[in-house]
């Protein structure tokens, strides 16, 4: 049976541990990763496509074609490479791959829930969420670069195959980039034995399973956040963008009568907030926080509340399917935000 008690017991003991990075100086390389000073330059963002259930395959490529034709120095995609009703075989993996293969710069991969937190959901193939980590580890991360035509090269948290590979960090002029995996559907955590087996073809063992590779990697991540504020301040870095899939759940101004970020629902996130608003707080340069999830553009200031505002923490939700659109980012040095964020909306051929 899975309890608080399960959780709380397993949490001691991963809590304490360092994972040692490694990057990568390969040639073909793009020189984007280099930390000196430079002007305005602009770097791109999507996710949650394609869907094939809700007819994205004919729309996406007027998407690529977009980004593909901007002048952006790089994207960074948020997750979710299908749709959560859809099965996790192996060919949903080696389709994203091409689909990245496609842009011409670089494309810096962040997971989402539906590529393996959801595999276990019987219109999913009854697959086990863990294994296809696993297998997302070793197929979308073949080497220790970007993806795309062009490359970057990262630093990584884990190595090629292992676990947090997928936590990267690259810096680009005077920002530190940061990718972590922390995906929707409650961060992979387990609530109770009936969520456990709703829709799903787990079995208690595989649950509590879930719950343990959710603490290692939620301890994980904060770790590799830490490290990222680190290097970001060491530099003088005008900015930290980090870009995540899962929507963490912020408290609304609507809902006077509770706070939101405390729901159940969202509850698999509150440690890794909770850390990156201290982190926030000690950093002189701006954060724009970045994720999928809810698919709509959505771009605001939602820590703390209106009456207390972390002023240099800027959320940016992004499009999803089947709106599908990206964003455009422009780093302005000169400027006090930092940030001027461009939605754009891609017409489809007629």
């Amino acid at each position: 049976m899975i309890t608080n008690q399960f959780l709380r017991s397993t949490l001691a003991a991963v809590f304490c541990f360092g994972i040692a990075g490694c990057a990568s100086s390969s040639g073909g390389v793009d020189k984007a990763s280099s930390t000196s000073s430079m002007g305005k330059y602009s770097f791109g963002l999507w996710g949650d496509m394609p869907y094939k259930k809700a007819g994205d395959d004919a729309k996406l490529p007027a998407v690529l074609q977009s980004i593909n034709a901007s002048d952006i120095a790089f994207s960074l995609y948020d997750g979710d490479i299908k749709d959560g009703s859809s099965k996790c075989t192996d060919d949903v993996y080696t389709d994203a791959l091409k689909m990245f293969g496609s842009m011409k710069k670089p494309v810096v991969y962040v997971p989402g829930d539906n590529e393996w937190t959801d595999c276990h959901r019987l219109n999913n193939g009854g697959m086990d969420s863990l294994e296809r980590l696993s297998h997302l580890r070793k197929v979308l991360y073949p080497t220790l670069n970007s993806l795309g035509q062009t490359t970057l090269a990262l630093e990584h948290q884990g190595k090629l195959g292992e676990k947090f590979v997928e936590n990267t960090r690259f810096s680009h002029g005077d920002i530190t980039f940061v990718g972590i995996n922390m995906p929707g559907s409650n961060n992979n955590m387990v609530m109770n034995a009936k969520e456990c087996s709703n829709k799903s073809a787990r079995k208690t063992a595989q649950c509590d399973a879930a719950n343990a590779e959710y603490l290692e990697r939620d301890a994980a991540n904060v770790v590799w956040l830490s490290e990222s504020f680190a290097q970001a301040k060491a530099k003088n870095a005008r900015g930290l963008v980090l870009v995540v899939q899962a929507d963490p759940g912020f408290d609304w101004p609507e809902t006077e009568e509770f706070d939101d970020s405390t729901l159940p629902g969202v509850s698999g996130y509150r440690h890794f907030m909770s850390k990156l608003a201290e982190q926030t707080q000690t950093f002189k340069g701006e954060v724009l926080f970045v994720h999928g999830d809810t698919h709509f553009f959505k771009l605001d200031k939602p820590l703390f509340n209106p009456g207390n505002m972390l002023t240099n923490f800027t959320r940016l939700q992004t499009f999803g399917s089947p709106s599908l659109h990206w964003v455009k980012v422009t780093v302005d040095p000169a400027s006090a935000s930092v940030f001027q964020v461009e939605p754009i909306t891609v017409k489809q051929p007629n």
